[in-house]
């Protein structure tokens, strides 16, 4: 088993967070645990129209209820807001879309989602302003990395080694800046890891896309070891007819749980139901030897 420095934690508050966020942290924190890696807790705030408050202190209040510990990063909201913000990093965003801008590696785009679907009916983007020479500072226009369509990736994994693997069409020149000119989660995402310097990145599978995405953009910027780092990507806990979790899904929220009389240990015990496995859940370390 390789040795690494540092994972994290990365909850984005749009919602309270339920089962399946804490089963990810699980797997998280078994892995460093089995590595001797540290744990930094990155919380992604950056998209205002959907962040709140009161999500914000959900992600402190499950951590502590769930007696998950982390090493580094905010300690509680007053933490978070002096301290650690993504808008806090937004020189060091900014900076990343210059320099991606100055190597004629991205071109603006004034597609609205409603004509990508209709140029192609699965979502895909069809390239149609990459030979238009839109303007970067024009308004409304969003900005994209030049990323052909199922273009092939390396990734190190945990289970697999090292594995080639395609970007899913959905991404295909994906947005690195956004239409109200904020930055997008696939640059911030690189840029604080690399800022951070983690070298083990866990997710669910549902975001491999996003992993082999942020791998192929972390090598348009100035000299960094992000394409180096290792991936995990777990499975996913799906509720009824195999959705996965939503936080908009209260009654699996860690919040409606513990409102309802849940312990920690019932809550742990429903993860491992809901894993599948016969094996008896009271605390993080009942997870450690199956993981």
């Amino acid at each position: 088993m390789p040795s690494f420095k540092l994972t994290r934690f990365a909850p984005t508050p749009s919602g309270f967070l339920h089962l399946g966020n804490v089963y990810s942290f699980i797997i998280t924190a078994s892995l460093a645990q089995k590595n001797n890696a540290k744990i930094l807790l990155r919380i992604d705030d950056l998209d205002q129209e959907r962040v709140k408050k009161k999500y914000v202190q959900d992600i402190f209040d499950t951590l502590d209820f769930m007696e998950i510990p982390y090493h580094s990063g905010p300690k509680d909201m007053v933490d978070f807001e002096k301290n650690f913000s993504q808008s806090l990093r937004m020189p060091l965003y900014s900076q990343a879309l210059e320099d991606l801008k100055k190597k004629g590696s991205l071109f603006a785009c004034d597609c609205s989602r409603n004509k990508i679907e209709k140029m192609d009916p699965k979502g895909y983007y069809t390239g149609f302003c990459r030979t238009r020479k839109l303007a970067f500072d024009l308004p409304d226009v969003t900005w994209r990395i030049k990323a052909p369509l199922h273009q092939e990736v390396k990734i190190k994994t945990i289970t697999e080694g090292k594995i080639t693997r395609k970007i899913p069409g959905i991404l295909a020149d994906f947005m690195v800046k956004k239409r109200d000119g904020l930055p997008s989660y696939q640059i911030t995402s690189v840029v604080d890891d690399i800022h951070y310097g983690v070298d083990l990145v866990v997710r669910g599978k549902d975001l491999l896309g996003s992993s082999l995405a942020q791998i192929y953009l972390s090598g348009f910027l100035p000299k960094n070891e992000f394409a180096q780092n290792t991936f995990h990507h777990h499975n996913i806990l799906t509720g009824a007819n195999n959705q996965k979790l939503s936080k908009s899904a209260g009654d699996t929220s860690i919040q409606f749980l513990r409102k309802s009389g849940k312990t920690p240990a019932e809550i742990y015990q429903m993860i491992g139901e809901w894993m599948g496995s016969k094996e008896k859940f009271s605390s993080l370390e009942d997870f450690k030897e199956i993981l």
